[in-house]
């Protein structure tokens, strides 16, 4: 599990995509919590620091599910395509981005 997490080769499961999104849910309203609790003192560079490399896990965390599921890593942008990718199974057997994540 979190093999090469910054990558956007390969294919995950559902499991390991959930606690991806889950991971950056907790880590953004950490950072939200301290941002508000200091009132704004934090300088916009640490935020981009922290954030630019949040985005980026979250959305390689993204295409390789999207691979899982057969298709291309930008439909993770379509509205409400989360829903497919968080409930939705995988593609069977070897598919154009990889194994199977479940062998």
């Amino acid at each position: 599990m979190f093999k090469n997490p910054f990558s956007f080769h390969g294919r995950i499961r559902r499991t390991e995509f959930i606690i991806s999104v889950l991971i950056c849910k907790i880590f953004g309203l950490t950072f939200n919590i301290i941002e508000n609790i200091y009132f704004y003192k934090i300088p916009q560079i640490l935020g981009l620091i922290i954030v630019i490399p949040l985005f980026w896990f979250l959305f390689a965390q993204g295409a390789k599910r999207c691979h899982d599921r057969g298709n291309n890593g930008w439909y993770q942008f379509i509205p409400f395509y989360i829903f497919v990718m968080l409930l939705g199974n995988s593609e069977y057997g070897v598919n154009q981005f990889g194994p199977n994540p479940k062998n």
